[in-house]
């Protein structure tokens, strides 16, 4: 074992690259190198013997390490930049695996891209609201019986939340902005939901607004229509709904034939063949008035999107605890145009 540092040293000087440092590591120091090989013969020897060769062995290795990482420096400053690019090349790097954006992310960046064509503008806005965001400014004033339709989180009662739906993005949008305008906006919104397949308590919704001088159904439909088919191909099979939402006036709900069973029912849709996609309507004169534009002068409507379901139909996801756990693994099947 004296030997070695000697031999080492003389080993070190005809070194005049990095692959030959390198072998010289490997060689002494490695998993299999001589000096880890000798560690692993202290096991024959005697029991009082052991402690005082293992020493040794110890600063025999620390000698060796100090030695190469000295050789180490030494390279840096004679080896130029094109010997490195040529050692680089030599090593055969391979490219390291990586991932896709997530689903959501991409339905988000679908979508953005449709309504910017359109015309529209991108907006945000915050998680934590005020009551009078989410909920007075859309005409549902504290005592209004909507409220029990959504099982608020509070932070504070009755001032602060976490918002219930991205509605409260376009309260701000209507109070800060003079119309003519077109927005859009998507967001994590949440609600004390049970959570199954096909609910969650943290979810995602893509709200639109539009205020201009005259619109009508006939203009909601009509982007909805061409939204569907851009998302999911012409064949794409849609129904209107009349429903309620207190901030808008007739309101309607979209629903598409259920992705998973092509609307002859499964667990996933509740065997009722479709799914909801979302709430729209034309916007109630009173919000518009809270927001401080005349209600004879310019008119609009509004939708809010389950964002997670358009994500869950275009991608055949058919849990929707899958897009917010901890699994990474989606695996996209480009024939199918599904992600498992």
């Amino acid at each position: 074992m004296r030997k070695l540092i000697s031999q080492l040293q003389s080993e070190l000087e005809k070194v005049s690259a990095e692959s030959g440092r390198l072998a010289l590591w490997r060689k002494y120091l490695g998993k299999d190198g001589i000096i880890k090989k000798e560690l692993k013969k202290l096991g024959t020897l005697a029991p009082e013997k052991r402690k005082g060769v293992a020493l040794k062995i110890q600063k025999i290795y620390a000698a060796a390490a100090d030695l190469i990482n000295a050789k180490e420096e030494e390279l840096k400053k004679t080896l130029s930049e094109g010997d490195y690019k040529k050692q680089a090349e030599e090593l055969g790097f391979t490219t390291p695996k990586i991932g896709h954006i997530h689903p959501l992310t991409q339905t988000i960046r679908m979508m953005n891209r449709f309504f910017t064509d359109l015309g529209y503008s991108i907006a945000s806005g915050p998680e934590i609201e005020t009551d009078e965001y989410c909920f007075q400014r859309l005409n549902v004033p504290q005592d209004h019986p909507a409220r029990d339709m959504q099982d608020t989180i509070y932070i504070q009662k009755p001032d602060y939340l976490l918002r219930t739906q991205t509605s409260s993005i376009e309260s701000h949008i209507l109070a800060e902005n003079k119309p003519p305008f077109k927005v859009v906006c998507a967001g994590r919104v949440y609600r004390n939901e049970k959570v199954n397949k096909s609910n969650h308590f943290i979810f995602h919704h893509y709200q639109g607004t539009v205020v201009l001088p005259k619109v009508s159904l006939k203009d909601l439909f009509g982007t909805f229509n061409y939204l569907f088919q851009k998302m999911y191909g012409p064949e794409v099979v849609v129904r209107y709904r009349n429903k309620y939402y207190p901030e808008v006036e007739p309101g309607v709900g979209p629903d598409m034939h259920c992705f998973n069973c092509k609307g002859k029912g499964c667990r996933l849709c509740k065997e009722i063949g479709w799914i909801e996609m979302g709430g729209a309507g034309i916007i109630h004169p009173t919000v518009l008035k809270m927001a401080g534009i005349n209600p004879k002068k310019w008119m609009g409507f509004a939708f809010g999107l389950g964002l997670d379901r358009w994500a869950m139909a275009k991608y055949r996801i058919t849990d929707i605890r899958t897009l917010l756990g901890g699994n990474l693994c989606y695996k996209y099947y480009e024939n199918e145009n599904t992600l498992l």
